[in-house]
């Protein structure tokens, strides 16, 4: 089993994934837009929101980060309740992805050492996502 992190977002999946496989010197996301989906008298969605992304997977490191918009005609709503962290073994590379995903965020705490680890900050990025990036701390592995 494994478990993966599925983010939503109001219209923006593509240039979020776009700016994570960059900051995380990963590939490009895999993607699929709702107006890709069979069915229906056109072949998918149409409308507002069709060309949005129906489901993105972004592998980074050996993990997986999914993400989606939300569905055409759907409220969005605010990615207040989950945080995202990546947790790195070497403190340089923790502190170059923080200032990577800075980039237009809001800082909630800078990077920095802490009782529990050498490098550890948490920011809400410029597209809602909610993370911590720390370096691992041998107490916690």
């Amino acid at each position: 089993m494994s478990l993966h992190p599925y983010i939503h977002f109001p219209g923006t999946c593509a240039k979020a994934l776009a700016f994570y496989a960059d900051v995380f010197g990963a590939p490009p996301a895999k993607t699929m837009r709702y107006d890709e989906l069979p069915g229906g008298p056109t072949g998918g969605a149409t409308g507002p929101g069709a060309s949005g992304i129906m489901h993105g997977q972004l592998d980074i490191a050996g993990g997986t980060l999914m993400a989606s918009d939300f569905p055409p005609g759907a409220p969005p709503a605010a990615q207040a309740a989950v945080t995202i962290t990546a947790a790195f073994v070497d403190l340089a590379e923790a502190a170059r992805v923080f200032a990577g995903l800075s980039a237009g965020a809001e800082i909630v705490m800078p990077f920095g050492p802490s009782f529990f680890s050498e490098g550890f900050g948490m920011l809400h990025d410029r597209f809602g996502t909610h993370w911590i990036v720390m370096k691992q701390s041998e107490g916690l592995r």
